[in-house]
């Protein structure tokens, strides 16, 4: 039963650690913001070569897009700026991300305390900041955040926002991100300007539905291939990403699943083995059996059922096994492994049926015994 128990355990095991990797790899994808896209400037290269001069998306593309894409919801250009934010004697480092009221939307931020930047603070280049979580734990400790002024950079800014605890998403923790306006990031923290206007690092966009976010990826690319006359751009979409990791994720459960279901055929040949030797055994009894009447179609039936209940009872011993160790990934690990009621039915019919398929064997060995030669034989 040992080699059923550890096939079926495998099985179930690895399709559960698979499905939570699937999981896991989703959730952070979706943490980054629901149908998001993301604009950064780079793109394909001209007949002359590479681009005769640097590409740059700026405020106007975003204000564009803003007017004349319906499909796209919300919008977050971006600047990003490592800077010391300091409060008394307490300091901490921190990207200070530039951007705009569309921030919270797109990226899927929550307030805690506060508010986020609003229209007017861009308009007026107000130096207001809001802050994640854990930097304002690193800053004010107990203290309240809201209304006090820290200092980024040479400049004192006033605290407005404190965001809800959001994590971290591939190695990345946003509880340690703050917020400034991007007209001031501009024009005080950056010094960014250009003769095509303020110029952004990149711009993220949400849609407003995941059957809207091809749509805005058209529209968008074709206004900013209108404004700049090429394609100057890169654009990515999260769904994208999330249709990818999920294929990927379904063909590695299938190979793991397969490499797992080995298990099951080594333990298959181990319980023909032990039949093999359970006849070889019981000749006595099988030719006493068969001495009194039974026939070979009972012998064998015998054999048969008591190879399928070897690998049944070890197949049931190895979902809890296989269940348990899941569970134990979902203690111990972010991941959250899913047992699903397929692994089972697979795992189940699949140890039946190793017990029924090499129980064959011994079994026919067995009801062809001659009786005679099996008395003498013990």
């Amino acid at each position: 039963m040992l080699g059923i128990i550890i096939g079926n355990a495998s099985v179930i095991s690895i399709v559960a650690l698979g499905k939570g990797a699937e999981n896991f790899t989703q959730d952070q994808l979706e943490a980054l913001g629901p149908n998001q896209l993301t604009v950064y400037a780079g793109g394909d290269w001209d007949d002359s070569g590479p681009f005769r001069d640097y590409p740059v998306i700026t405020l106007d593309d975003v204000d564009a897009i803003s007017s004349q894409a319906p499909a796209v919801k919300e919008i977050a250009p971006q600047i990003n700026r490592g800077q010391q934010l300091t409060y008394r004697t307490r300091s901490n480092q921190s990207d200070v991300i530039g951007t705009t009221p569309g921030m919270l939307y797109v990226r899927n931020l929550q307030m805690a305390q506060g508010q986020f930047l609003s229209p007017i603070d861009i308009q007026q280049s107000n130096q207001t900041i809001v802050l994640g979580s854990t930097l304002a734990k690193n800053l004010f400790k107990d203290e309240t955040a809201l209304g006090k002024m820290i200092q980024v950079g040479n400049f004192n800014f006033r605290v407005v926002g404190v965001l809800a605890e959001k994590g971290s998403s591939f190695g990345i923790n946003y509880d340690d991100y703050s917020y400034v306006p991007i007209t001031t990031m501009a024009t005080q923290l950056s010094g960014r300007r250009s003769p095509k206007g303020i110029p952004i690092d990149y711009m993220e966009l949400s849609a407003a539905d995941s059957a809207g976010v091809r749509t805005a990826a058209f529209q968008v690319s074709n206004i900013l291939t209108s404004r700049h006359g090429r394609k100057d751009f890169s654009l990515f979409a999260n769904k994208s990403f999330q249709d990818l990791v999920g294929r990927i994720s379904t063909g590695l459960s299938l190979v793991l699943g397969a490499i797992a279901g080995i298990s099951l055929l080594v333990g298959g040949i181990g319980v023909m083995n032990i039949m093999l030797v359970s006849v070889t055994e019981r000749t006595h009894e099988i030719g006493l059996r068969k001495a009194v009447g039974a026939t070979p179609k009972v012998i064998l039936t015998q054999f048969l059922i008591e190879a399928i209940l070897l690998s049944v009872f070890g197949g049931f011993i190895g979902i809890g096994v296989g269940t348990g160790s899941a569970f134990l990934i979902g203690v111990f690990t972010p991941l959250k492994p899913g047992v699903s009621a397929g692994a089972i039915l697979l795992a189940t019919g699949g140890s039946g049926s190793i017990g029924l398929i090499f129980g064959v064997v011994p079994a026919r060995q067995a009801a062809n015994l001659d009786p005679i030669v099996a008395l003498r034989g013990q």
